[in-house]
């Protein structure tokens, strides 16, 4: 049952030997599992069950997570099929997920991590505070929570992150065993939490922002160190190519006025806040307006979304460290804000939830607001509205994505814009990276000496053989990411300048063709084609099939040559009413985790 503000006052009604009596608990009540004892004079009364749920209700005006509008709680509340979206900004693509709020033993699990969290009779009235341990519930660290997280192959005795579909399986094998699940990622926790949020009643939805800053330092940069050898250093800042996290609606009487709404909610297990792995929740307008000083962990998410980025080569000078400031960017962080959109099948742009436009006058005052929270103003801090004038601009010519298969060729240009002659020490490094950074392999680099003279524009070329990236490719799921870091050095007047691009693969689509609309407990036709793009065959092709977290069937296309179409069919019956959603997955020893989404409209 709902939590309700008290109008409605308990009752009976007789009728013959009936007795019909209706309870209604307060708004604020206690949320949780409730035994049910029926206690009368003479008999004994046997109500069935003896227990009953309290959970929160956005239907209710008086409940702190009320939510307006019908269209937005059938959305965050009862919605329990849904879509994340992950890639790069260039690149996005929806993946669909079950969240399944109201399958078996989901609410129990949900009662289960409430009394794990060890929460007293006041925060578990409190949406806050609920939020808050179910953040870290939800992970491993601290408390033995739901999911262990990792983020590098192998997943040996656990299933591959991207392998899960859904939050229903997660939860009860961990309801029925009590033992952490192996493996999630960002996805995973976000898809969990959205499920716990919405079955206890919290309206929740999950959100993606690509290139996602990280701040460890506290300083609302994301800082890049590199080496005198120009290797990236792992021990700093660092940007993901996407994260997904979560928000959550209600009412925040704890903060000044004009903070209630969507609060961001973060269960991947990345910094500690209070001493434990978990995130929020943050007020969404807070991190707006670089109000980092509210509670909780606001800082840490305005940095995912807006920080600037500052580039740093680290040099040994007389045995001491000396920090040379490469460049600053401030429209690197934070491209894209999305969720589902309401009703649709399609995404939701929520970046003007979360940030003023890029270079904005409002959103360079949030920016001085933040900073005037910062306690420890290191080097990146005081120096991070600096410009450069560089006499030289770097740059490259090249596809805007790499064929799979084939070779990378590259041009690196160096434009003089001083009409000086000038000698340029130019170094370049290719390599593979996942999506949150991680270095898979490293490719190749060029180190050349040039001589720029007038306003000319030079060319070096950086050429990777396709064997180079193939075996590694051909090991993982994750859709990896060609990145190359450029430095050049002008020798007259000490002048250093980076500059970095990516390049994503280019993969075969699969497309998924259903009717529009299916009678349940009739059979209609699935036909899924494929069409190999690539300038090379494809071998132990298989198309997986399901219906989300069932398997239903698996195609074997063995070889697939290059520009050959494969065309498969399967027939489905629904068993219940509402939209009905196929996914499919084709793998192959080159290639793998290529995914479509199909929808039927199922009806009486």
């Amino acid at each position: 049952m709902g939590r309700h503000d008290g109008k409605r006052e308990e009752g009976f009604f007789e009728q013959a030997q009936m007795c019909f009596i209706a309870v209604t608990s307060p708004a604020d009540a206690i949320i949780g599992k409730y035994g049910l004892d029926v206690i009368t004079e003479s008999n004994v009364c046997d109500p069935g069950k003896n227990f009953i749920y309290v959970l929160f209700n956005p239907w209710c005006k008086a409940d702190s997570v009320f939510m307006p509008g019908d269209a937005q709680k059938a959305e965050y509340v009862l919605n329990a099929t849904g879509f994340q979206y992950r890639g790069r900004t260039e690149d996005i693509y929806p993946m669909p997920w079950h969240y399944g709020q109201f399958e078996e033993e989901i609410l129990d699990c949900c009662m289960y991590l409430l009394h794990k969290s060890e929460l007293g009779p006041n925060d578990r009235r409190d949406p806050i505070m609920i939020a808050r341990a179910m953040s870290a519930m939800v992970n491993m660290k601290d408390d033995k929570g739901v999911i262990f997280g990792k983020w590098k192959r192998p997943y040996i005795n656990g299933t591959n992150p991207s392998h899960w579909k859904g939050s229903v399986r997660i939860l009860q094998q961990y309801y029925r065993t009590k033992k952490t699940v192996f493996y999630g990622q960002c996805w995973v926790f976000s898809g969990v939490l959205t499920t716990v949020m919405r079955c206890l009643g919290i309206p929740a939805r999950s959100v993606t922002t690509t290139s996602a800053g990280r701040d460890t330092e506290g300083n609302i940069n994301v800082d890049i160190y590199y080496n005198e050898k120009k290797e990236q250093l792992r021990d700093g800042d660092f940007t993901w190519a996407f994260h997904v996290w979560n928000d959550v609606w209600m009412k925040r009487p704890d903060l000044p006025e004009g903070h209630d709404g969507w609060q961001a909610l973060d269960g991947t297990p990345l910094e500690k806040s209070e001493g434990i792995f978990r995130c929020g929740p943050a007020s969404v307008k807070a991190i707006k307006y670089g109000k980092v000083n509210l509670d909780y962990d606001a800082m840490l998410l305005f940095s995912a979304v807006n920080a600037d980025k500052v580039y740093w080569r680290i040099e040994n000078v007389n045995g001491e460290d000396k920090y040379i400031n490469y460049k600053e960017e401030s429209k690197e962080v934070g491209k894209e804000i999305l969720t589902k959109a309401i009703g649709k099948d399609t995404h939701e742009d929520i970046k003007d939830e979360y940030k003023f436009p890029e270079g904005s006058d409002e959103e360079r005052k949030a920016m001085a607001t933040a900073m005037s929270y910062v306690k420890d103003r290191n080097r990146a801090a005081d120096q991070v509205f600096k410009s450069f004038k560089a006499s030289i601009e770097l740059g490259c010519t090249e596809e805007k994505v790499v064929l799979t298969g084939q070779p990378i060729h590259l041009n690196i240009t160096i434009k003089s814009k001083s009409g000086d002659a000038q000698v340029v020490n130019l170094s370049a490094f290719c390599h593979l990276e996942s999506y949150i950074g991680e270095i898979e392999a490293r490719l190749g680099t060029i180190q050349q000496t040039v001589q720029a003279e007038g306003k000319t524009v030079i060319q070096v070329p950086l050429k990777i053989p396709a064997d180079a990236y193939m075996k590694v490719l051909s090991q993982t799921e994750d859709q990896l990411l060609v990145k190359v870091n450029i430095f050049a050095n002008i020798q007259e007047t000490n002048e250093k300048l980076i500059k970095t691009l990516t390049l994503p693969f280019l993969y075969p689509k699969l497309n998924v063709v259903m009717p529009s609309t299916a009678k349940v407990n009739e059979k209609f036709t699935c036909e899924l084609t494929f069409m190999n793009i690539l300038p090379i065959p494809l071998e132990n092709c298989k198309l997986l099939v399901e219906d989300l977290d069932i398997l239903l069937k698996t195609f074997d296309h063995g070889v697939v040559l290059p520009q050959e179409r494969i065309t498969s069919k399967i027939e489905y019956m629904a068993k219940k009413t509402g939209d009905q959603m196929i996914v499919a997955k084709w793998n192959s020893t080159q290639v793998k985790g290529i995914t479509a989404v199909g929808f039927t409209e199922i009806t009486e």
